[in-house]
């Protein structure tokens, strides 16, 4: 999936190339190509498929320019991650009406990936067999309200056995105190967004769970892959509801397990989580993709330059985030970079100028 908006990472991040489509480590590698590469050692390459927002079919070519055509499909509207895989897993059963699919969002970080695609093909081993819908949890190393959080049946019992698990309640978002109870139950992991199941079985549950969108589909046997698909799909999505599979589907049905993963996995929303996760900073705690870097008095920054051989130096300067792009600098307490309010543009005049 890789068709998500918004500007989490302003002034890297534009409304005409968001997240997914911007590097933020030293490989220079978009958050797109790695998700790419991830999944290549997973399934054959002719079995990836892009999903993605029309306007962003160039980016997406410009980026996997090895993809096949017929393997990137274009949303004519952003309609969060249910209609998304509605329209998905119908695309992919015209294709093989027994496939197993696993849904990976193309804007995470994640570490071993070795480990990641062992235990996607042994998610994808397990729904082969069981009827079930599969959400990969990863256990909480903090409380953090930013997550959504899974309850599964069974207690610490269950997760020590480090099986499948059933799934008792989905929480999104909780506020800071709740997700200390969360943590401290031991019950809880956190909704990697990453998830497996069989392409017949969800459609079974949107088509039960969300039939106001899934109706919109109706005939799409004939209209998906023949000329009048653009068509199709653009009076499908003027009348889909945003809704997110979680809350569309995974929060309501009595099928929903969870796949206890061990790599390391963050959901990055700012600059702020950025910095956290950030593996290569100094004795100080500054982060910098630059080569050529110098601090002097500083600590806890993180400084990223379009130009990476750039000398970067930087006197008594202490928690801040610099963001230095051809046409934007911005210099803010980290505190403060990742507000709504100042990357909306309100606290800045002549934002609109660099959407």
């Amino acid at each position: 999936m890789a068709g998500g908006g918004g500007n989490h990472f302003w002034p890297l991040s534009r409304e005409d190339r968001p997240k997914q489509f911007i590097g933020l480590g030293v490989s220079g590698r978009t958050f797109l190509q790695h998700a790419y590469q991830r999944c290549e050692g997973l399934v054959p390459k002719e079995n990836i498929l892009v999903i993605t927002l029309a306007r962003y079919r160039d980016l997406v070519l410009e980026q996997l320019p090895d993809l096949p055509a017929e393997n990137l499909l274009l949303e004519p509207y952003g309609r969060k991650t249910g209609p998304c895989i509605v329209y998905a897993t119908y695309a992919i059963l015209r294709r093989d009406p027994d496939a197993v699919v696993a849904v990976c969002p193309s804007d995470l970080v994640i570490d071993r990936e070795d480990l990641f695609r062992q235990t996607v093909a042994s998610a994808m081993e397990y729904v082969r067999e069981h009827p079930v819908l599969m959400t990969l949890g990863i256990t909480p190393s903090r409380p953090d309200p930013n997550y959504g959080y899974i309850q599964i049946r069974g207690g610490r019992k269950a997760i020590a056995e480090g099986k499948p698990m059933e799934v008792k309640t989905f929480t999104e978002k909780p506020d800071e105190l709740l997700a200390e109870v969360f943590c401290k139950s031991g019950e809880f992991f956190w909704n990697s967004g990453i998830f497996v199941w069989q392409a017949a079985v969800i459609r079974e549950e949107t088509e039960r769970f969300m039939p106001r969108t899934t109706e919109l589909f109706a005939g799409w046997q004939g209209a998906l892959g023949s000329p009048a698909q653009e068509a199709f799909l653009e009076k499908a999505y003027a009348g889909c509801e945003n809704v997110s599979i979680d809350y569309g589907v995974m929060e309501k049905t009595s099928r929903a397990w969870l796949y206890p993963a061990y790599f390391g996995w963050s959901d990055l929303d700012g600059w702020s989580s950025l910095y956290t996760q950030y593996r290569d900073k100094d004795t100080a705690g500054n982060a910098t993709n630059t080569s050529r870097p110098y601090f002097e008095d500083s600590s806890g920054n993180i400084i990223l330059a379009k130009d990476k051989s750039k000398l970067l130096a930087i006197k008594g300067l202490h928690d801040f985030v610099v963001i230095d792009t051809p046409d934007v600098l911005m210099i803010c307490p980290k505190a403060s970079a990742d507000r709504r309010d100042f990357i909306a543009g309100t606290a800045m005049p002549g934002y609109e100028d660099f959407r």
